[in-house]
C-alpha cells in the first residue's frame, strides 16, 4: 500500500498569529534591552525567548501520513504515530466543541495549535496537531487517548482510518444524543399544550360568541 499524504495547509490566520507572537516577543526583547542596559535579566530573557521559539518550531505539523499499519503525524523535527490496530474510532469533530480546549504545553496560534491540551468538558489531557481552527478530526485508540488533528480533506480522512467493524459507541457522544432527544421530545409536547391550549381557547371564545348571540336574540323586542 502506498501512503497517502495529507498536508497542511496553513491560512492567512497562522501568518499573522506568527508575525503577532514574533512583535511582541521582539518588543519586550527591546524594552528589556533598553530598561537594563543590556544586563543580565535582557540577555536571560533573549536566550528563553529563542529556545521557547525553537521549541515552538520543532512542534508546527507538516503532513499526516497514513500507512498500512499507522498514522504518523509529521512535524518539522518530530514524529507522532498511532498503529491502527488500536485505533477505536474516527470522528469529525465541530469547532464550536473544540473551545473548551486550553493549551497545556504546545503552541497556540504559533503557525497553528499543536501540542498538549486540556479538554475541560472532560477534563482530561489530549494532543493536538492542527494548522487552521477548522476540520477536525478526532482519533481515539483503544487506551482511551485522543488525538486531534486538522485536515482539508477530512472526511477522506476519517473514511479512511475508520476500523472495519465500525467505530466503537462514545459514551458522551450517545449521552449528547439522549439529552438532544429529551429536549426534542419536551420542546415537542410543550408545542401540543400550547396548540391544545390555542384550540381549546378559540372554542372557548365561539361558545361564547354564540351564547352572546342567542341572548341577543332572546332579548329582542316581540320574541317572548
Amino acid at each position: 500500500m502506498e501512503p497517502h499524504i495529507y498536508k497542511y495547509r496553513f491560512g492567512r490566520s497562522a501568518y499573522y498569529g506568527a508575525v503577532v507572537y514574533l512583535a511582541l516577543f521582539g518588543l519586550l526583547g527591546w524594552l528589556l534591552f533598553h530598561l537594563y542596559e543590556g544586563g543580565y535579566l535582557s540577555a536571560w530573557f533573549t536566550s528563553f525567548i529563542v529556545a521557547i521559539i525553537a521549541l515552538m518550531a520543532l512542534s508546527i505539523p507538516r503532513k499526516i501520513v497514513v500507512t498500512e499499519d499507522r498514522v504518523e503525524i509529521r512535524c518539522l523535527l518530530d514524529i507522532t504515530e498511532v498503529r491502527r490496530d488500536e485505533i477505536a474510532s474516527v470522528r469529525r469533530v465541530e469547532p464550536g466543541r473544540m473551545k473548551w480546549f486550553i493549551p497545556i504545553f504546545g503552541g497556540y496560534g504559533f503557525f497553528g495549535y499543536y501540542g498538549h491540551f486540556l479538554d475541560l468538558r472532560r477534563f482530561d489531557r489530549v494532543r493536538l496537531y492542527a494548522s487552521e481552527w477548522k476540520n477536525f478530526v478526532e482519533i481515539t485508540d483503544i487506551y482511551e487517548e485522543r488525538l486531534y488533528v486538522s485536515c482539508a480533506d477530512a472526511d477522506r480522512l476519517v473514511a479512511e482510518l475508520t476500523p472495519p467493524g465500525g467505530n466503537r459507541p462514545d459514551e458522551e457522544e450517545e449521552d449528547e444524543e439522549a439529552i438532544e432527544e429529551l429536549e426534542r421530545e419536551e420542546k415537542a409536547e410543550e408545542r401540543a399544550e400550547k396548540e391544545s391550549g390555542e384550540r381549546s381557547g378559540q372554542k372557548a371564545g365561539k361558545s361564547s360568541e354564540d351564547a352572546a348571540a342567542e341572548n341577543r336574540r332572546n332579548d329582542w323586542p316581540g320574541r317572548a
